[in-house]
């Protein structure tokens, strides 16, 4: 079995595969604070739930975009299921090209969206992922990663609207059944909502315009299904695409080896 960690902005989601399917998935704030035996507490109540063995783990693979948390991670993976992670990087064999200025620069996630997309749907795609950021990344039809679009994701849009002005509330998340709002708080969740939906619609277009060809739009992160519900533009719903992607890469490079010496095995980034 393989444990896959996609260690988010906001959250950390620990996924077990056993070559057939997904076998437990649970999810964690982010903290950079929180150590490899917490982590490791915490896990081992919740896969001896799912009735999975800490010796059941023979492969960890971990995609980040914290670099503060990847420390305690990997001491994780090697002090409790006592395996040398895999550690998303561009540097790896992805199977695809990546066509961008500075691939060094590409975030862990849209890589690995691109990865899983690319095997599953087949492009030429846009993968727009709704977390901390929403992004939107190409991949054309040989599956190479060529670029794409950062906005910033919907939970920040509604906390700098809440802090910008002392005299709108916090609002919660939600499709609003009308555009105009009869209230402050209905007018607040349809600007939002509504808004973030002319944004996904609007930038998808202008893509799909600058490639040139038609592209399907996938969606993925926890909020896809509600913004799925406001347009027609998605192929497909994939909340379990970047954890896919972990998978994926994970049987196309050579699991790395603990390190020998006690120290380094410990220590070593």
């Amino acid at each position: 079995m393989i444990l896959v960690i996609d260690a988010g902005n906001t959250n950390i989601v620990f996924a077990v595969h056993d070559g057939t399917g997904w076998r437990g998935k649970w999810r964690l704030a982010t903290s950079a604070q929180r150590t490899s035996d917490e982590y490791g507490v915490w896990l081992e109540v919740l896969l001896r739930r799912a009735g999975i063995a800490a010796q059941d783990i023979t492969g960890t693979v971990i995609g980040t975009v914290v670099p503060a948390a990847l420390y305690h991670l990997r001491r994780l993976c090697r002090e409790w299921f006592l395996t040398e992670p895999l550690v998303a990087r561009a540097s790896l064999n992805w199977g695809f090209e990546i066509k961008t200025d500075s691939p060094e620069g590409v975030g862990a996630d849209r890589l690995l969206n691109a990865l899983a997309a690319h095997v599953h749907y087949q492009g030429p795609l846009v993968v727009v992922d709704f977390g901390t950021a929403t992004t939107f990344d190409v991949v054309d039809e040989t599956g190479a990663y060529i670029g794409g679009a950062i906005s910033p994701g919907i939970n920040l849009s509604i906390e700098a609207l809440h802090q910008a002005a002392a005299r709108l509330p916090r609002i919660g998340i939600g499709r609003p059944h009308m555009v105009i709002g009869r209230d402050t708080v209905p007018a607040m969740q349809s600007g939002v909502y509504w808004g973030y939906i002319g944004l996904i619609e609007g930038l998808l277009a202008r893509i799909e315009g600058e490639y040139g060809a038609p592209l399907k739009a996938i969606a993925t992160g926890g909020l896809a299904p509600l913004f799925a519900e406001g347009t027609s533009k998605f192929t497909a719903i994939d909340p379990d695409l970047t954890l896919e992607g972990l998978r994926l890469l994970s049987l196309r490079n050579k699991p790395p080896s603990l390190p020998r010496d006690r120290a380094r095995f410990l220590e070593t980034d």
